[in-house]
């Protein structure tokens, strides 16, 4: 199947910026899983379930499916049954997805082998120079005791793959491993290769290319090999490269441009697991909700335990607290940072004054002369959207040769409302953040000339507007600027902790560059040879720690996934590269439930010295903690539990390399063991930051590691002092720092006071 650029250009741009709310499916089909829907009567009256049952000791796919199918209700014909199951989960969950009515679905809940039954969800997607800001360089530290990831297999769960694309190439690629059992799909000129192994359509019978983008950018971001002049627009230039070059992708398409079905999801993380990939990358997700009904959850557990490292993205619903995805313990949890690369370009105004904001599309030949100016806002005051340059606002207005001023948001894509700006006559676009996202504007391909400015500017743009009877304005284009001490600091977008699902586990874990993120695309967006795409997302910083991890489980394969991401977590900077505490999108500093643990640095997480180990039963304690009943911590486990014989624990007694509280006014007390990975015979002192309003204690202060992997346990008892000492603070951080001559391995406190 091949597609002109003409057809592929609308569905990319358009389709990656739509609101991802909606996924309807007819035809789930899939080799494996059985699932085909032609012939079903009234269709429309049937919803996809997710079916958890009692693991049974079947082994094969065969029986394991009919065994699903005499489970159905007898009501529908032997035909109609066969046909109502679209897929059948062998590896990361006891469970099949079915096609019921509501009426079918409460008949089949009673059956004594199901454990639960519910609707699926609908998740969406959360959608180069980064190597070298990271701290990667050729034959250097990691990439050189990692042999940049080869041998280790990524898994991308996204929107399907350009397989052409230069980031892809499989030359000097080693051939994949023994244990690799994947698939690939594609067949004639176009066939998978020594980089993608494996590729696979999860949504239906087509072969899984990518119509969206998003797929081709996350998977070149984790594991793209060198392409040299990769430019967007001639902004960004240099060489593309993914985290971990060497590395192979198996590619499963799972999401389409209207989102991903959890159904699909699932059958993707099974097929996955069995197909023996090492990382699982998923860049989508749902908004909080239970683990034992998380999809996500569910997979990255089995995942987690077969030793596959799960790395997903927090979401992007910030800057506000309590917006997470994928928040469970299992599951490495990844914010978005900015880089120190901007794609610069200035807001003019007839008074000479000039703000400073980014655009990726800079065109050559738009002249800097001035221009009257407008803001949306006032050309119909009784339109409340207009201010937002919303489409259907600008439809009957004039501003033919203005540069037109936009409000952020509104429920209006960034380069949506510059089409519509066009669409009016408009000569450019003056984009306004809003108060949320204060001073992180975003580099965007645009449709018109174009600059994104900060609140602060806006206000002052908007002032000048009303001084004048004759505002004018211009652009000009700077290109790109590498060196920005600022960064990394916080998107503004990267959702925020504290956890909604369990509090006492502090995410995001880690934060990665997310923010105006070059990487491989479909298509070339400026009609060059270079395809590629500048976009922003924590989908785009969930891939980076994907290849990171890649990277260390090759470097050091005994290691747990819970090991891994210790190292990563315990390593992080706190600091941006003016040596400040990494800011927030106010430009203050950012509090430790938008860093997590901090900013990922891939050399120092391959040396940690000491880690926080997990092992796979540790979590059932936990998972007892949170109040869930035998069978919803049996679903997440695979088999039965008995909460009421197992010594439940509190959730921030789990061995997580942080800390996350809620405190009143009851000291706490917990311990965490430490597991060394580094040389023996060496001394750690702690070093306590400690939060606001609390007295600490850790017990010992002092400790020495005789021998590799010897584990040592520490107490730590939190204090609360006078409620008055708090001030106005409802949540105070700190950190615990153990310290010898060549490390020091550090975990982040939260406290929230109750």
């Amino acid at each position: 199947m091949t597609l002109t650029k003409m057809e592929l250009t609308p569905i990319l741009l358009i389709g990656f910026i739509l609101v991802l709310s909606i996924y309807t499916t007819s035809a789930h089909k899939y080799q494996e899983f059985t699932a085909t829907n032609e012939g079903l009567e009234d269709e429309s009256s049937l919803l996809t379930y997710i079916v958890h049952v009692n693991k049974p000791s079947l082994q094969s796919k065969e029986s394991l499916h009919g065994w699903y199918h005499s489970l159905l209700p007898q009501a529908t014909t032997e035909t109609q049954n066969q046909q109502r199951i679209i897929f059948s989960y062998r590896n990361i969950v006891a469970g099949f997805a079915v096609k019921l009515t509501p009426e079918e679905a409460k008949v089949l809940e009673e059956n004594e082998e199901v454990l639960s039954i519910r609707p699926e969800k609908i998740f969406s997607l959360h959608t180069t120079h980064t190597p070298s800001f990271l701290g990667l360089q050729q034959n250097q530290e990691l990439w050189g005791n990692s042999n940049q990831g080869k041998g280790i297999i990524i898994g991308m769960l996204d929107t399907g793959i350009t397989l052409s694309h230069p980031s892809f190439s499989d030359e000097g690629m080693p051939s994949p491993p023994a244990k690799w059992n994947g698939h690939c799909e594609f067949t004639g000129e176009r066939i998978c290769n020594k980089k993608i192994i494996g590729a696979r359509n999860i949504v239906n019978s087509s072969l899984p290319y990518d119509y969206v983008g998003h797929g081709t950018h996350t998977a070149s971001t984790a594991a793209g090999r060198p392409v040299k002049g990769a430019n967007v627009f001639g902004n960004a230039n240099g060489t593309a490269i993914g985290m971990a070059p060497y590395a192979h992708l198996a590619i499963y398409k799972v999401c389409g441009v209207f989102g991903c079905a959890e159904s699909v999801i699932l059958a993707g993380m099974d097929v996955a697991v069995d197909d023996g990939v090492d990382v699982l990358s998923l860049s989508l997700g749902q908004p909080s909700t239970s683990f034992f009904e998380s999809g996500i959850a569910l997979g990255a557990f089995s995942a987690i335990q077969k030793g596959i490292f799960v790395s997903c993205s927090a979401g992007n619903s910030g800057p506000f607290h309590g917006t997470l995805a994928n928040e469970a313990p299992w599951i490495l949890t990844v914010g978005a940072s900015t880089i120190d690369r901007k794609i610069e370009a200035v807001a003019k105004l007839g008074d000479g004054t000039e703000y400073l904001g980014e655009s990726v599309f800079q065109p050559k030949d738009f002249a800097s002369t001035l221009l009257p100016l407008v803001y949306a806002g006032a050309i119909n005051t009784s339109d409340d959207f207009i201010a937002f340059c919303n489409p259907f606002s600008m439809e009957n207005v004039d501003v033919k040769g203005k540069v037109v001023v936009c409000e952020q948001d509104g429920s209006v894509e960034r380069v949506a409302k510059g089409q519509a700006v066009k669409d009016a006559g408009g000569a450019a676009m003056i984009l306004l953040n809003g108060e949320d996202e204060a001073f992180n504007p975003i580099a965007d391909v645009h449709v018109l000339p174009a600059v994104h400015v900060s609140y602060s500017a806006g206000l002052s743009i908007k002032d000048y507007i009303n001084s004048t009877s004759t505002p004018m304005a211009t652009i000009l284009f700077k290109g790109t600027v590498i060196g920005n001490p600022l960064s990394p600091q916080v998107a503004s977008f990267s959702s925020r902790g504290p956890s909604k699902t369990s509090p006492g586990i502090l995410k995001p874990d880690i934060i990665g560059p997310g923010l105006n993120i070059l990487a491989g695309w479909p298509i070339s967006l400026d009609n060059s040879t270079s395809s590629f795409n500048i976009i922003a997302g924590t989908s785009m910083s969930c891939p980076h720690l994907s290849g990171i991890a890649a990277l260390l489980k090759n470097s050091h394969p005994d290691w747990s996934p819970a090991a891994i991401k210790s190292a990563i977590m315990t390593t992080a900077n706190h600091v941006n590269l003016h040596g400040k505490p990494i800011l927030d999108q106010r430009l203050l500093p950012a509090d430790v439930f938008a860093t997590g643990a901090g900013h990922v640095n891939p050399s120092k997480a391959n040396d940690p010295g000491l880690v926080y180990d997990i092992e796979t039963n540790d979590y059932v304690p936990y998972l007892c903690g949170l109040n869930y009943t035998d069978i919803q911590v049996g679903i997440i486990l695979q088999q039965k539990v008995k909460c009421s014989d197992v010594k439940s624990i509190p959730q921030a007694q789990l061995n997580y390399p942080s800390i996350s509280i809620r405190l009143g006014n009851t000291s706490q007390f917990y311990s965490r063991t430490l597991t060394n990975v580094g040389p023996v015979n060496t001394t750690y002192n702690v070093v306590i930051d400690v939060p606001v309003a609390v007295r600490m204690s850790v017990r010992p202060s002092q400790i020495t590691f005789t021998e590799v992997k010897q584990k040592v346990t520490y107490w730590v008892d939190f204090i609360p002092e006078d409620k008055e000492n708090r001030g106005d603070n409802f949540i105070a951080q700190g950190s615990i720092k153990w310290i010898s001559a060549k490390y020091s391995v550090s975990i982040p406190i939260a406290v929230v006071f109750v």
